[in-house]
């Protein structure tokens, strides 16, 4: 039995080495292979076998019937002929290729068109101190966005000087830890990083990536904040669309602004989507003396100005995306990204 065995692999491999044809590599599956097969008939006289061969037998039977199914596996498509109109010269189809995510996106323009006007990219902390937070941006314990309704607290002991850890509710945290970092003027940074607070709707997710620029210089003033305002608006909106500083109040700027730009729709001409013709893009203002004091620069020498916008935002303000939700970009839905 085993040398009978033995033979009929050899003569099964030899043939079907041998096959050119697919009809022929056919016909050898059905004759070793099929329900009527030789090796099927071989496993009909392994029961009546002695009981000391029947495990010896029947594992070489398995050894051979596996290596003639792979050997009709693996000449089977080399033995399909060539199309006459194949020409085997042409480049293959080259896979599809994924791409970056529509956030990293807009992150890689916004720093790229800020570093052409000198501004350095830092990152500083997203798990961060009280103090650098809040506490050098002037602003007091009882100010509402320091509350568990609206900020992030870490469960951990407190530090005697620095107060407890948050998750960092912007990118302004890096305001002073820049000025420390430096030392003295002149600055002009450019901080992108994820933020985190307690609000989820339509332009809002509680996580979200911001943009923090600060300017600190001798002369520095209010023509230079819209200036640089002016020059991101064009280049990452468009030359059609224009900005308009709005008066507000922030406690780490003096004076402060809300910033606008005009809606990519009407162009300032209102429509039902921005009513007046102005899409809220974010704030800023002048640094307030006190947080120049917190890094150690004197506010009767020097001045700045800074701003904090949200990536996202920004990026849904984009002439012709037309993205009706923030959560959106954070769906994972494989037909949305695909779209960008």
């Amino acid at each position: 039995m085993r040398e009978k065995l033995l033979n009929l692999k050899n003569e099964a491999l030899a043939q079907i080495i041998s096959a050119t044809d697919p009809e022929e590599l056919e016909h050898l599956r059905a004759h070793y292979l099929g329900k009527s097969g030789v090796l099927n008939q071989f496993a009909k006289e392994l029961p009546l076998l002695p009981n000391d061969l029947k495990s010896e037998t029947g594992q070489l039977f398995n050894e051979i019937k596996s290596a003639i199914a792979d050997a009709l596996a693996s000449n089977s498509q080399a033995s399909i002929p060539k199309s006459q109109n194949f020409d085997s010269s042409l480049p293959g189809i080259r896979p599809p290729l994924g791409h970056l995510h529509p956030v990293t996106r807009a992150i890689d323009e916004i720093s790229s068109i800020f570093e052409k006007i000198g501004f350095i990219r830092v990152r500083y902390p997203e798990v961060d101190w009280d103090w650098y937070a809040f506490e050098s941006l002037n602003m007091p314990k009882s100010h509402p966005a320091r509350d568990d309704w609206e900020t992030f607290f870490v469960d951990a002991p407190e530090h005697p000087k620095l107060g407890k850890i948050v998750l960092t509710p912007h990118t302004s945290n890096g305001q002073v830890r820049e000025m420390e970092r430096l030392g003295q003027p002149p600055i002009r940074m450019i901080n992108i990083a994820k933020c985190y607070r307690r609000q989820s709707d339509v332009s809002h997710t509680p996580m979200f990536h911001q943009f923090e620029g600060l300017v600190v210089d001798e002369g520095i003033n209010i023509t230079h904040l819209k200036g640089t305002i002016n020059y991101f608006v064009t280049h990452f909106f468009g030359l059609e669309r224009k900005s308009r500083l709005r008066p507000n109040h922030f406690q780490f700027t003096e004076p402060s602004f809300e910033v606008d730009v005009t809606c990519d729709i009407c162009l300032g001409k209102g429509c039902k989507l921005c009513k007046e013709g102005w899409l809220e893009l974010g704030g800023a203002g002048m640094v307030h003396p006190n947080v120049l004091r917190s890094g150690k620069i004197d506010p009767k020498r020097y001045t700045g100005f800074a701003f904090g916008w949200g990536v996202e935002r920004t990026y849904m303000m984009k002439s012709g995306l037309k993205i009706p939700d923030l959560r959106l970009l954070y769906s994972n839905d494989i037909r949305f990204l695909n779209q960008f």
